[in-house]
C-alpha cells in the first residue's frame, strides 16, 4: 500500500503530520498540564512529560540539538546526568537495580535543555506560570478549607493545612507563587493594568498569610527573606527599598505576635537542634546535623569521584551499626544538595552542580521582565533552599526548578533573539 493510500485509509492528511506549529502548539498544552498536575500528583506529571516529548518528535531539527548545547545553562544539565551515570560504574557494592534507581532523580535536568529551545521557538511560556500559579492557588484554597471545616479535608489523616503531599513541597510551590505573583503584578503596573496587579498582589498575600497561620516548612520560612530583598533590589530604588524593608521587618514582627503556629514552628526547630546537643535524640532538626556530619566524612573518604551513583544508603548502613539515636538512621538523601552530589560524585559533581546553578543563574541576573523574575526567583530558593534539602533530586520541587528555569530561559532567549532581529532591522 502506498504512502498516499494509507493516509487515505487511516483518515489522516499527510499534512498534518508536518504541521509543526500544531504539534508545537499540543506540546506547550502537554508542559501547561504537568504545571498544572505538578502540585497534586507525581504520576500524572510523568505522564504528561512522556506526552511533550511524544509531541516534540515532529517538530524536532537537528540544529535544535547542536545550537542548544553550545549553551553552558543547556550542556551542564546534561553534564551532570551524564556523570551520574558514569558514577553507576564505580558504585561497585550496589546492585545495578539501586545504582539505575539513584540515576532517575537526575534524569528530569535533561528536560531543562528541551525546555528552554522548546520555549525559545514556541513563546508560549506565560501558559505554563499561570496554569502553575492557578493550580497552586486550588492547593491554597483546599489547605484553607481544611482548616475552617476539617471535615472538607480530602483525608482525614492528613496534616491540617496540607491537602496534598507535603509541607516541604506545599512551602516551595507557595513561597514561589508569592514572589511570582509580585513579579506579575509590577508587570501588570507596567502595563496599567492596576486590576490585575491588585488581584495578583492579594493572592501573593494569601500565599504568604496561608504559610504564616496555617502550614509552612521551615526551609520555605528561611527563602522568604533571601527572595523578598531580591524582589526589592529588581524593581525599586534604594530609598523605596529601605522603606519597605522596614515595613516588612513590622509586618514579620506582626505575624510572629498573631500567630502562635508560626512561633510553634520555629520554637520546635530550637527544641530539636538542643534536644540533639543534649541527648543525640533523633529529631528532625538533630538528625540534618546528624547526615551533615556523616555525609562531610564520606566525602573525605572518597574526595575525587566519590563513592558512586546510589552509594548514599550502603555508606549510612554500614555507619549506623552499633550506633543509637540520630546516628543509628539510615538514609538514601543526606538532605543538603552539595552532600548529596559529593558523596556519590566527589569534587567532580559538585563543580558541575554549582556551575549549573551559575550559568542558570546567568541566564536572568540583569535582566528585566516577567519571566527574568521568575527565572532568577527559582534558582536563588533552589540553591538555598537546597541547603537543608536535595531539592534538586527531589520530585516535586525538582520538577519547579526544571520548569521555571527551562520555560523562562526559552522565554528569554527568545526575547534576545527579538531585540537582535530588530537591530538588525
Amino acid at each position: 500500500m502506498t504512502a498516499n493510500a494509507s493516509n487515505l485509509a487511516t483518515g489522516v492528511s499527510p499534512s498534518i503530520w508536518r504541521n509543526t506549529a500544531a504539534w508545537t502548539k499540543a506540546a506547550d498544552v502537554a508542559v501547561v498540564l504537568m504545571a498544572a498536575s505538578l502540585p497534586w500528583s507525581t504520576s500524572l506529571v510523568a505522564i504528561f512529560a512522556v506526552a511533550w516529548l511524544l509531541l516534540l518528535i515532529p517538530t524536532a531539527e537537528l540544529r535544535d540539538f547542536s545550537e542548544t548545547l553550545k549553551r553552558p545553562a543547556c550542556f551542564l544539565p546534561v553534564t551532570l546526568f551524564a556523570l551520574a551515570l558514569a558514577g553507576t560504574l564505580w558504585s561497585t557494592d550496589i546492585p545495578w537495580a539501586a545504582r539505575l534507581h539513584a540515576v532517575n532523580p537526575v534524569g528530569k535536568l535533561i528536560a531543562i535543555p528541551i525546555l528552554i529551545r522548546h520555549f525559545e521557538k514556541s513563546g508560549r511560556g506565560l501558559w505554563v506560570a499561570l496554569a502553575f500559579i492557578a493550580s497552586c492557588a486550588a492547593v491554597m484554597l483546599a489547605s484553607w478549607a481544611m482548616v475552617v471545616d476539617p471535615r472538607l479535608a480530602f483525608d482525614a489523616s492528613r496534616i491540617p493545612g496540607v491537602p496534598v503531599k507535603n509541607t516541604i513541597a506545599q512551602g516551595q510551590e507557595f513561597t514561589l507563587c508569592a514572589f511570582g505573583a509580585l513579579g506579575g503584578a509590577m508587570y501588570a503596573l507596567s502595563r496599567q493594568q492596576k486590576r490585575i496587579a491588585l488581584l495578583l498582589a492579594l493572592l501573593s498575600a494569601g500565599f504568604v498569610a496561608n504559610m504564616v497561620f496555617v502550614a509552612n516548612s521551615r526551609t520555605a520560612l528561611a527563602c522568604i527573606p533571601i527572595l523578598f530583598v531580591l524582589f526589592l533590589a529588581m524593581y525599586f530604588s534604594k530609598r523605596t527599598a529601605v522603606i519597605l524593608v522596614i515595613g516588612g521587618i513590622i509586618a514579620a514582627t506582626l505575624a510572629w505576635n498573631t500567630s502562635s503556629y508560626l512561633r510553634s514552628r520555629v520554637e520546635q526547630a530550637i527544641t530539636e537542634y538542643q534536644a540533639y546537643r543534649t541527648s543525640h535524640a533523633a529529631t528532625s532538626a538533630g538528625q540534618r546535623l546528624e547526615f551533615w556530619r556523616k555525609s562531610v566524612k564520606f566525602f573525605e573518604a572518597a574526595p575525587i569521584l566519590g563513592h558512586g551513583t546510589g552509594s548514599t544508603k550502603l555508606l549510612f548502613e554500614r555507619d549506623a551499626v552499633g550506633q543509637t539515636g540520630a546516628s543509628a538512621e539510615v538514609i538514601a538523601n543526606p538532605h543538603n544538595q552539595t552532600l548529596n552530589v559529593a558523596v556519590q560524585w566527589g569534587i567532580a559533581g559538585i563543580i558541575v552542580l554549582y556551575l549549573m546553578w551559575i550559568s542558570h543563574l546567568k541566564l536572568f541576573i540583569g535582566k528585566e521582565g516577567l519571566f527574568a523574575w521568575i527565572g532568577l526567583a527559582a534558582v536563588v530558593q533552589n540553591f538555598f533552599s537546597s541547603l537543608l534539602n536535595s531539592h534538586l533530586f527531589d520530585f516535586t520541587e525538582g520538577w519547579i526548578y526544571v520548569l521555571a528555569v527551562g520555560v523562562a530561559g526559552g522565554m528569554i532567549a527568545r526575547a534576545q533573539n527579538a531585540d537582535a532581529l530588530a537591530g538588525q532591522g
